[in-house]
């Protein structure tokens, strides 16, 4: 069984906040990047107006989700919650219970894999 998770969380982003957005994107993919190994994918995407921003993260295993978390909650989640209003959020896997607890905070929607492949 596939212990990798994954999501798609939503969010609105405050108007005229682009340029600490910014700041603040470039300074979670770094840590990410160079703190968390078991990230394999952390993607950012934002409309075209700005309004709404997309974040696509991927891990190894729930232990690697806990490990983003707390680095999350340590050094970032004021500043992003400053700046960003989560609207949505869609778990694909089977994290732990201990990953749900830690992510409940977004009312995820969880999908359970019924079929495909990963190469």
């Amino acid at each position: 069984m596939a212990m990798e998770v994954s999501w798609m969380l939503e969010l609105n982003l405050k108007p005229g906040r682009e340029n600490e957005f910014s700041a603040l994107m470039n300074e979670m993919i770094a840590s990410a990047r160079e703190k968390e190994p078991g990230t394999l994918s952390y993607e950012w995407s934002i409309s075209a107006d700005a309004s709404v921003c997309h974040i696509f993260e991927r891990y190894t295993d729930s232990e690697a989700i806990l490990i983003h978390l707390v680095t999350f909650g340590k050094e970032f989640a004021p500043r992003f919650l400053e700046l960003l209003s989560p609207t949505r959020c869609v778990i694909y896997g089977s994290p732990s219970q201990e990953a749900r607890n830690g992510l409940a905070v977004l009312n995820p929607v969880y999908m359970q894999p019924v079929g495909g492949f990963n190469r």
